[in-house]
């Protein structure tokens, strides 16, 4: 909230978190895993953990493991009720229906364990800040070890913000020096805009230049 007041007067990074991790998983997965994954975003509290299965069983499964495994943490009550709040397992009817609505939560963290499928997914997913594929890569390998940035479109900002990168903070200036002939090419062109938005200035300040009708 400190980043969003004062964003304009002066730059920031970006407006990222709480932290979240969407996890697509079929019967392929292990479960215990999963399940601890989701406790690793979790244990933020806040932190968002959700998985996209199409398999029902599977589901009972992560769901049993959640319950075993809270237990055993260091911050097992606030990690619990971060779950309660902010958790979820949605089973769904095929894949196909679990890439489109992957797209549209475009989660900050997205782990794909699909077994042998989980690359073929991987490429189906267009929203998302981070991509981690297979049972050997959970979101704490990219937090601690991996190397992608760390600072990530979170809230479904995937949709159309990209990882912080040193870009960010690269300032440019845009330079243009047109001639004689390149301005008469394009004249009414830029007359014909200026005139359309209304602002007869715009339009007089090529035409006074010799252009334009």
């Amino acid at each position: 909230m400190a980043k969003r007041e004062v964003f304009g007067p002066v730059d920031i990074d970006s407006i990222a978190g709480p932290s979240e991790v969407l996890i697509i998983a079929n019967a392929q997965a292990n479960a215990a895993w999963v399940a601890a994954d989701m406790l690793s975003q979790a244990e933020h509290a806040p932190g968002s953990a959700v998985v996209f299965t199409d398999s029902p069983h599977f589901a009972a499964k992560v769901l049993g493991e959640l319950k075993k495994q809270v237990e055993e943490l260091d911050r097992s009550a606030d990690t619990k009720q971060c779950l309660l709040k902010y958790g979820g397992i949605v089973v769904f009817d095929d894949m196909a229906k679990i890439v489109k609505w992957a797209n549209d939560f475009a989660p900050e963290h997205l782990e794909i364990q699909c077994g042998n499928q989980s690359k073929k997914i991987a490429g189906q997913i267009e929203n998302a800040g981070a991509i981690f594929i297979g049972d050997y890569s959970p979101v704490a390998v990219g937090d601690y070890w991996a190397g992608p940035s760390h600072t990530l479109p979170t809230g479904g900002s995937a949709r159309f913000f990209s990882a912080l990168s040193a870009n960010d903070f690269i300032k440019a200036t845009s330079i243009i020096e047109y001639e004689r002939k390149k301005l008469a090419e394009s004249a009414n062109d830029i007359i014909r805009l200026a005139e359309a938005e209304g602002l007869d200035a715009h339009a007089k300040s090529i035409r006074i230049r010799g252009f334009g009708g």
